[in-house]
């Protein structure tokens, strides 16, 4: 499986982005689709997880209420739309996949790691 993460860009805090995460390959093998984040200087840490099939989602506590991640309307994509956004959201997000039902906000349960793409907020 191959995945590629785009979408960011820079906004003011109180902005909202979408991102995308597009998933190639042996997509059949898809369990969970992860959301990702590091902040430089900082550990790569967990933001948002979605089961490929159920649809069932996973946030962390700093995102929950401000981050929706969803199915995308195109075939074999992920978004997560962010709003609300903050001078701490800003960070390199990545995506990635987990081939079974580990813990959805531990990173070593995650493979496939796409390019990120740079998501900055301006205060």
């Amino acid at each position: 499986v191959q995945l590629q993460a785009s979408g960011g860009g820079l906004v003011q805090a109180g902005g909202s982005l979408r991102l995308s995460c597009l998933a190639s390959g042996r997509t059949f093998s898809l369990y969970r689709i992860g959301w990702f984040r590091q902040a430089p200087g900082k550990d790569r840490e967990f933001v948002s997880a979605i089961n490929w099939s159920g649809g069932v989602t996973y946030y962390a506590d700093s995102v929950k209420g401000r981050f929706t991640i969803s199915r995308g309307s195109a075939k074999n994509t992920v978004s997560l739309q962010m709003n609300s956004l903050k001078p701490e959201d800003t960070a390199v997000y990545y995506c990635a996949h987990s081939p079974g039902n580990f813990q959805p906000s531990a990173l070593k349960w995650y493979g496939s790691w796409g390019q990120g793409t740079q998501v900055t907020v301006s205060s």
